[in-house]
């Protein structure tokens, strides 16, 4: 079964940059789309981006700019680009997987909302603080 692990997480300054890292096991991401997610305290899971098995993305409007998601070659590792962090980027990061639906693939896109995925990793802490 597919298993998920990301890393790269840590405290950073305002406005320095951190690669998070996605790494698939049981399984490649060979027609997955994979999506994250983060968790600030006190406050509910949001969608950051998503990326299709063809390597098309989706950003939240607060992220957009600033982060970047991408796949390897390999289909074993996705990434998660951020730069300029800002303290209310703040949050544990989670990645997310799962076969497209019928109409995702139709339609060639990915989602950034929870119910669209199956398989979970157990997160990374991201601090941004001075």
């Amino acid at each position: 079964q597919l298993q998920l692990v990301e890393s790269g997480g840590g405290l950073v300054q305002p406005g320095g940059s951190l690669r998070l890292s996605c790494a698939a096991s049981g399984s490649t991401l060979d027609g997955f789309m994979i999506g994250w997610f983060r968790q600030a305290p006190g406050q509910e899971r949001e969608g950051v981006s998503c990326i299709t098995a063809g390597r098309r993305t989706i950003y939240a409007d607060s992220v957009k700019g600033r982060f970047t998601i991408s796949r390897d070659s390999a289909k074993k590792t996705v990434f998660l680009q951020i730069n300029n962090l800002r303290s209310e980027d703040t949050a544990v990061y989670y990645c997310a997987a799962n076969r497209p639906s019928r109409l995702l693939s139709a339609q060639g896109v990915c989602a950034i909302l929870q119910g669209y995925y199956n398989t979970w990793g157990q997160g990374t802490q991201v601090t941004v603080s001075s």
